[in-house]
């Protein structure tokens, strides 16, 4: 490392994406240029505490000894962000609901620790540093399930229970059960996980939803039709909630999102028939960070607590 690089470590930001099968780290500067990145397994099955031995080890090697100003965290489950502590998360992650991550994590590296939801963390870098500058702007990611986060005024919304964006869980797109119990939610056609379901349904064949994009690129009809039925759900999900805050903007990532061009076509056949009645045009677009947007955005949010801290 040279000096320069020391000297711009010495005031970096850390972003941390804390998922269910890895940790993501990025350091970067006010601006968002990434100086150090790097990833390393979770151990979700080992308990908090290990998953905060690994994200606090990745951020101190990245950093080379230096002192980072301020993280920032992107955590999978709903997370209460003014205590930083995970209120519930999926069975995948041991010893992780109720546990005191921003405290955990701020005494091991001795700086100021903000946590968030990953969606909301995906949002604020696209809104900061992406694709969705705009002042109200929906953000969704299609991945195992589908989650969604929305920016009003140029703030994040969080709802009186956390629970503000969820788009993943409205009704009304299917008659299938959804992981949460209820049916017919948009997950049930939009996610990853219902791609590769709904090819199986229809074929027989059991396949993932990368090979499912594999296929509807190779022409075959089934598969083109699942992606065409997830881009229609997901396009008529935006222009609900463009109708009922009147955003402007909706943001797309997660791994789906990686199969744009075969849910784009859908997309745009569903908003010339069922456009927002306000008459301004909604976009819906991929997001630019791919992998780094949620650690990006929780270096944002480590970014905006130095500047305006959240109470």
């Amino acid at each position: 490392m040279n000096d320069v690089d020391a000297l711009e470590l010495t005031h970096a930001l850390a972003g941390v994406d804390i998922g269910g099968t890895k940790i993501a780290v990025v350091l970067v500067d006010d601006a968002g240029r990434i100086l150090a990145r790097g990833e390393v397994a979770a151990p979700a099955s080992s308990g908090g505490d290990a998953m905060v031995d690994a994200a606090a080890g990745l951020v101190a090697g990245l950093a080379a000894g230096a002192p980072v100003r301020a993280v920032g965290v992107g955590a999978a489950g709903v997370v209460d962000h003014r205590t930083g502590e995970i209120r519930a998360a999926s069975e995948l992650f041991h010893d992780w609901a109720g546990f005191p991550l921003g405290e955990r994590l701020s005494a091991r590296l001795d700086a100021p620790v903000r946590v968030e939801n990953d969606v909301n963390a995906f949002l604020l870098g696209e809104v900061a540093w992406g694709a969705a500058r705009e002042a109200d702007v929906l953000g969704v990611m299609l991945g195992t399930g589908v989650g969604g986060a929305v920016v009003l005024d140029g703030v994040l919304r969080h709802g009186p229970h956390g629970a503000a964006g969820e788009i993943g869980h409205t009704p009304g797109y299917s008659d299938v059960r959804c992981t949460c119990g209820q049916v017919g939610h948009l997950e049930t056609i939009a996610s990853g996980t219902s791609i590769g379901r709904r090819y199986v349904e229809r074929t027989g064949r059991t396949v993932d939803a990368v090979r499912v994009a594999e296929y509807a690129r190779g022409g075959d009809p089934d598969a083109k039709a699942v992606f065409d039925d997830a881009g229609r759900a997901l396009a008529l999900a935006c222009a609900t909630a463009s109708g009922i805050v009147e955003v402007g903007t909706a943001v797309i990532g997660g791994g789906v999102a990686r199969s744009w061009d075969l849910l784009q076509p859908s997309i745009e056949r569903t908003l010339r028939t069922d456009a927002p009645i306000s008459g301004v045009p909604l976009r819906i677009v991929p997001g630019m960070l791919g992998g780094d947007a949620v650690a990006l955005g929780a270096a944002s949010v480590a970014r905006n607590h130095l500047h305006a801290p959240v109470l």
